[in-house]
Formats: C-alpha cells, structure tokens, sequence
C-alpha cells in the first residue's frame, strides 16, 4: 500500500503519525517557540518540524502525495487515472485539478483582553496568534488564499483572502497586534464574514470562547446557514482548565474589572463544575451545527494542532477533494 493511502487511512482514523512515529521529543515546546520573536518564523518553524515529523514517521512521501492526488470517486472521468499509482497501491486516484486546489481559507482571530492571560511565560493571544500564522503559512505554501478577521468587542482589523506576494506579511504584521480589547463579542465579526464572503469558503475561529453560550450559538448559527466550513480552535490556559492556584488571593476579571476575593481550595470543584458544563455546551453547539470543535491547553505543540487541522480536512473529505470555487 503506498504512503498516500496509508496516511490517508491514518488520518481518517483518527490516528497521529506525528506521536505515533516520531519520538516525542521532536515535537516543539511552545515556550521554547514563544521565545522567537519573529512570528512568521515561528510559523515557518512550526510547519517545517510537522513536516520533519511526518518523514521521520511511517508516512513518508505524505507531503508530497497527498497535495498532488485525491481517491477515485464515482462519477470522475476514467481518463485522468493514475495508474502507476494504481500500480503500487492498488487503489484508484486521479490527478486533482487546479479548480480543486485553490482554497478560500478565513482566519477569525480573538484579540480580547482576556486572551492576555498566560500562565506558561506566553499568553493565549500569543498562541492564539502563532496557531493562526501556522495555519496562514502552510496554506500560502499550498497555494491556497488566505483572509484575516482580528476581533475583541469590535472588529479590528480585516484582510480578504488572497495569494499574492506581500499578502502574507500584511497578515502576519495584523497578528502580532497586542490584544487591547476591553470585552468579547462574536457578533460583529461573524455577521461581517457573513455579509463580505459570498464564495463558499473554510473559516476557522480561534478563541478562549469566554463569553455566554446563548450568544454563541446564535452568531454560529447564522454562520453555519451559509454553507460555509467552519473549523472551531477553543484554546485555554493549562492553569484555567486545571484552576492549579494554591494560596487565596484577589482575582481580576481583565475584560469587566471586577475584582472577587477567591480560596481556591473551596471554588475548585464549582469553578471546574461550571467550566465542564460552559465547555460542553459550546462543544454541543458545534456538534449540532456541523462545526469541527478543537479544544486543548496552549501546552499542546502547534504541530499537533495543525495535525488536528488536517485531519478534519481529511475526515470531511475537503483536502483530497476540494470543489470550493
């Protein structure tokens, strides 16, 4: 069976190559990332060690395959069968088209001020920002267009989708902006993607999503009812997942001011009641919208989230297949 099957049926089984092949000690510590100033080296960094990652791994030949071919489907012209692929692998797949390989890809990035809190020597916006420039990065290289959408209470800043030089820079530089914003609200940068993208495209949101779960879902809602793709990023600080505070001290909210005096050792349970439930109604919201829902700690190595990426790309069938335009 050739690599490209192979790592197809990896992926779509939800399995990792990554941590699977390579030794865990390939993949990037986020701090050790962090310490890069530059972000679109940082980015650069990131795609090059998952694409180390893969080669070390029993999928070799993945990144070169898996851009260049999709699997056979019913209805597609016999004409354009591969088959010395075929040959190897025993498996029907075609040439893909230049239609089926230029994606429209939206970034809408949380640049609240609650995304200022890290416990890790980074902030959320700081991974936040570098997940969003990974992601920017490896889709310029595959050709792809690429938008930005940075928000807080307002909108504050908006790049279309595009693939011309200077463009990625133009994008990175909006990145690296710190996050100011004194609140966070999803309705204006989602009804603004709504009413400027028209094309079917893939949007991908990425924030802490602390905000109420009502509003959420009705923002989402209406983004769902265009038909666009939607890829949900819902990132945390280990220590607001975990709440692994200690001594009793005055704790702030950074988005209202509001100041409370809290022991931890007798708000934990209810704190960590009160998350699960807020986080698995944003992950119900999702599930039932037909939105891919990713949530993890920004402990967790950028290759690994731009693994999840591509899964769910693979899973809906979109990478190897993609009829966008």
């Amino acid at each position: 069976m050739s690599a490209l099957t192979d790592s197809i049926s990896a992926i779509s089984a939800g399995s990792n190559p990554l941590a699977s092949g390579a030794k865990s000690s390939s993949l990037i510590d986020p701090q050790t990332l962090m310490s890069i100033k530059n972000l679109e080296l940082r980015a650069r960094v990131v795609v090059e060690g998952f694409w180390h990652g893969l080669h070390r791994s029993p999928y070799h030949g993945f990144s070169v395959e898996f851009s260049e071919y999709r699997q056979y489907s019913p209805g597609d012209d016999p004409r354009y069968l591969d088959w010395r692929l075929y040959a190897r692998s025993d498996r029907y797949f075609i040439k893909k088209f230049e239609d089926e390989t230029n994606l429209r890809c939206h970034l809408m990035v949380d640049q609240s001020r609650s995304m200022n809190y890290g416990s890790l020597g980074y902030t959320k916006a700081q991974y936040a920002g570098t997940l969003a420039a990974t992601l920017a990065y490896f889709l310029y290289l595959q050709g792809d267009a690429v938008g930005l959408l940075t928000f807080d209470e307002k909108i504050r800043s908006y790049l279309p989708a595009r693939h011309r030089p200077g463009h990625l820079r133009h994008l990175m530089v909006k990145l690296e902006q710190p996050a100011e914003g004194a609140a966070t609200d999803f309705a204006a940068p989602l009804h603004r993607i709504v009413r400027t993208v028209k094309k079917r495209a893939l949007l991908v949101l990425i924030s802490d999503l602390l905000g109420p779960i009502g509003t959420l879902e009705k923002d989402l809602t209406a983004l769902a009812a265009c038909g666009h793709e939607v890829v949900l990023f819902h990132v945390l600080d280990p220590a607001e997942l975990n709440f692994t505070f200690e001594k009793a001290v005055m704790f702030q909210d950074v988005e209202s001011g509001r100041q409370l005096f809290i022991d931890p050792a007798s708000a934990r349970n209810d704190y960590l009641k009160k998350l699960e439930a807020h986080n698995a109604g944003v992950q119900s919201v999702c599930q039932g919208l037909g939105i891919a829902y990713r949530r993890f700690a920004t402990s967790r190595p950028l290759e690994l989230a731009l693994f999840d990426f591509l899964r769910e790309r693979m899973q809906r069938g979109k990478f190897v297949k993609r009829r966008l335009n």
